[in-house]
């Protein structure tokens, strides 16, 4: 029993894909991308997006229950 799942496992893995293929660079068509229009425009983006995410964080913090043992009495 033991062998046929060491058998079976051993086909899976050989049947498996080895690994992802590399990522194209490139732009072959000759059509500029949105990003690739927006950046020959001169548009940046200045929004300190990582600060709000910082600051959005923070706000969870006030979401945690302060005192978890509502057995004590008054």
């Amino acid at each position: 029993m033991r062998r046929t799942y060491r058998a079976l496992l051993a086909a899976a893995l050989a049947a498996a894909p080895s690994g992802a293929l590399a990522q194209q660079t490139g732009n072959d068509t000759g059509i500029a991308t949105e990003t690739q229009e927006r950046r020959s425009e001169g548009q940046t983006n200045d929004f300190p997006w990582d600060l709000l995410g910082l600051l959005g964080l923070a706000g969870l913090l006030g979401l945690r229950r302060k005192n978890t043992d509502y057995s004590n009495p008054r």
